[in-house]
């Protein structure tokens, strides 16, 4: 989200600078015309793109990612913090990653 580390905060990483993202990423996203799919990692690239559709929480939003497709693919984080909550959620694995293994496949066809 916002193209560089913003260093360490108290429980992880800090937020990505609010400025980065509107400066540019439209830009960006104009030099490449074909984008078929847009992966948002992570709890700030939904909020950003998102908005108001983003669920109650990271696992609601993701459990979700059917609804915001073809446009978005919501994906948690693969940071350490988030494996608890992948492990306490099988459906992940089984529902999510393949769902997300088939688009790409096609996309790549």
């Amino acid at each position: 989200m916002g193209f560089c580390y913003p260093g360490k905060g108290k429980s992880g990483d800090k937020p990505p600078r609010k400025e980065c993202a509107p400066q540019w990423q439209q830009q960006l996203f104009e030099l490449m015309p074909n984008i078929e799919l847009i992966i948002l990692i992570g709890m700030y690239a939904q909020n950003y793109y998102l908005k108001d559709k983003v669920k109650r929480t990271l696992t609601e939003t993701v459990d979700n990612y059917p609804g915001y497709l073809p446009k978005y693919f919501v994906m948690p984080h693969p940071s350490p913090r988030n494996r608890f909550c992948l492990t306490k959620n099988p459906w992940f694995e089984t529902n999510v990653i393949l769902e997300l293994q088939k688009r790409v496949h096609i996309i790549l066809k």
